[in-house]
């Protein structure tokens, strides 16, 4: 995408800085769980996409850590106006950042809505509590 390298790490540095993260040049391995995430982020922003697909991206991480994960995640959607397609199985990540939901159970699409038209849909509360609701 970029010809110019100093080109290249001025945008991986705007990133890294507009994703929070601060360590910048040490290895991969002193960085924790949250921190490799972000660089994950940060990389994929770099190449200034209209739409960003994610894959369990709070899988793993602590409550603390899940609350700066949404708040990137909204700067990204708001701040820089990308689209975002989350694939998650931490709903409470997924009804902090979303403003529509389509829930999937066993294959098939049970639900679409907004959080709370979901969150109170009768299938979703099926599939993902075992019961029925009332």
């Amino acid at each position: 995408k970029y010809k110019d390298i100093s080109k290249a790490e001025e945008v991986a540095r705007e990133m890294l800085e507009f994703i929070g993260l601060k360590k910048i040049n040490v290895p991969g391995r002193e960085l924790t769980l949250i921190e490799h995430k972000f660089v994950d982020l940060a990389r994929a922003l770099a190449t200034k996409p209209t739409l960003l697909l994610t894959d369990e991206v709070a899988a793993g991480l602590r409550p603390f850590e899940i609350e700066r994960l949404i708040d990137v995640i909204k700067r990204i959607r708001d701040d820089l106006k990308i689209t975002l397609v989350v694939v998650e199985h931490v709903m409470r990540f997924v009804m902090k950042i979303s403003d529509r939901i389509i829930v999937m159970h066993q294959g098939s699409k049970i639900a679409e809505g907004t959080p709370e038209e979901v969150a109170n849909d009768p299938k979703v509360i099926e599939a993902y509590l075992g019961i029925k609701a009332i």
